[in-house]
């Protein structure tokens, strides 16, 4: 009997589970719809979608690593030519 009242509380936590991220599924889409229509509405206005994703992503990085990574670009960018030579000089 105890196992027959694990088995049935597992399942019922299983569901319970499964419906959760099916929830959260929908939410998610949701969400990405939202956000799909504010860049919609940039583009609308002007804005470059594109540099406005790269400017997102710059603001969650903390500071340090956001310079760090700038830091390294610089480096492979003047590896390869591509620097202004005022940029690569300062």
């Amino acid at each position: 009997m105890a196992t027959k009242t694990k088995t049935t509380f597992a399942e019922g936590q299983l569901k319970s589970i499964v419906e959760r991220i099916e929830r959260l599924e929908e939410e998610k889409r949701t969400i990405a719809a939202d956000i799909k229509e504010v860049y919609a509405e940039a583009k609308g206005n002007g804005y470059d979608v594109k540099v406005l994703r790269k400017v997102i992503s710059l603001r969650k990085k903390e500071p340090a690593e956001r310079m760090e990574e700038e830091a390294m670009l610089d480096v492979y960018l003047s590896a390869l030519g591509m620097m202004p030579v005022e940029a690569a000089a300062a």
